[in-house]
């Protein structure tokens, strides 16, 4: 039977039965074109007319599938396998907001598996421009309605450098719930947490005060459920802004060392300058660098003169220590001017009002944890950076 002769069999059948409509379906009939040639389907057997092709019904209110079948217990059972489809992956039943797994739905742990763990997505709070000692990270909450109960996330950072074997080090692992949120880490670390515009739906975040500037960093996330299994790993990899330099302060310095190098150099000046270079901050070994070749190049460049009154082994020590530069960061040393500036920007400090026992903190579920959060003033200090003194440019972090 042609799909268009089907309808409108059942149009006829709706309208002449005495019983109410089916509740929330519409059927139009209406000629829109034929079929194609090539499409043998279409033919009418016994006819050359084609039938025409059929329209897509037009659906004025949304309800449930299972809502359309008249028969109770075929509903039910339909309503069951959806439910069972949507929410355990098709291998268990919903029993109020969990999922009862079937016998042969158990991963190689013995842990019932057929709810699945959403992976977290770890991201930058875009809310937070990072700064040379803070990043902000954030995630949603990946609790379902119904099924897993998610009972903690562990989030792992690291610094990433030559020396490290990013496999084999893992760095500090931090639990949400019984590090940040009951207080008891580190205090360079605090959680936050607050609610997105859908009630069900929880926004967590985590702000780290205390980075190295100028380094790289890695921030791994997953998620725990309530019976110890782990979801896939999100990560982020990020490198903090610039070190903070005191360019006026560097510009004196690199005066200081003129004058110290300049004309005969006694040992104890040749001390002095060699003790002033070690003893300051890389970056802003750099920007002394900067402005002595700035002023004094045409007397010979910072490099050679280290090198002629301090001796080459000494200029080495000093000199070696501007490689641990970023290429980034040693393109904005250069620049002409550089001022340093300190933001601030509220953020919602969190903290749990109970103690969650020892032991027990996977029967825990972290979404009904009672949180008290407290907004407070976070201070970032940034350089700005430009060619002219009124023409500054913000910090550019490279991520």
């Amino acid at each position: 039977m042609p799909f268009i002769t089907y309808l409108s069999g059942l149009l006829t059948a709706q309208m002449l039965s005495d019983d109410q409509l089916i509740s929330g379906v519409e059927i139009h009939c209406e000629e829109k074109g034929r079929c194609p040639s090539t499409c043998h389907l279409c033919r009418r057997p016994g006819k050359e007319q084609l039938s025409p092709a059929p329209v897509l019904l037009e659906i004025n209110r949304v309800v449930p599938l299972y809502t359309l079948i008249p028969d109770n217990d075929t509903k039910e059972a339909f309503r069951g396998a959806l439910m069972s489809s949507y929410w355990c992956s098709g291998k268990g039943d919903v029993i109020e907001d969990w999922c009862r797994c079937d016998l042969n739905a158990f991963d190689e742990n013995g842990l019932p598996n057929c709810s699945p763990l959403p992976q977290p997505v770890l991201r930058l709070s875009p809310s937070v421009e990072p700064s040379s000692t803070v990043v902000s990270l954030e995630w949603l909450d990946v609790q379902p309605a119904i099924g897993t109960k998610v009972s903690d996330y562990i989030l792992q950072h690291k610094k990433v450098d030559e020396y490290t074997d990013t496999d084999l080090y893992t760095g500090e692992s931090l639990s949400f719930a019984d590090d940040l949120l009951s207080g008891l880490g580190t205090s360079c670390v605090a959680a936050g947490r607050s609610h997105g515009e859908v009630p069900e739906t929880s926004l967590y975040s985590v702000i780290f005060k205390c980075l190295e500037p100028d380094g790289l960093y890695k921030f791994t996330l997953y998620a725990v459920d309530t019976r110890g299994r782990h979801s896939e790993l999100s990560t982020v990899t990020l490198r903090t802004a610039c070190p903070l330099v005191d360019d006026s302060k560097a510009e004196e310095i690199a005066d200081k060392i003129y004058n110290l190098y300049n004309g005969y150099t006694s040992g104890k000046e040749q001390q002095t300058a060699y003790n002033t270079l070690m003893e300051v901050s890389v970056s802003m070994l750099f920007r002394v660098q900067h402005h002595y070749n700035s002023h004094y190049e045409k007397f010979g460049d910072f490099i050679w003169r280290s090198e002629d009154e301090l001796g080459p082994r000494k200029a080495h020590l000093i000199l070696r220590r501007l490689e641990k530069v970023s290429s980034h960061c040693s393109t904005l040393l250069r620049s002409a001017y550089i001022q340093s500036r300190t933001d601030t920007m509220p953020y919602l400090f969190c903290r749990s009002e109970e103690v969650r026992p020892a032991g027990m903190v996977w029967y825990n579920i972290l979404k009904d944890t009672k949180v008290t959060c407290e907004e407070k003033m976070v201070s970032m200090l940034r350089n700005t950076y430009g060619e002219s003194k009124g023409r500054l440019s913000s910090t550019v972090s490279p991520f």
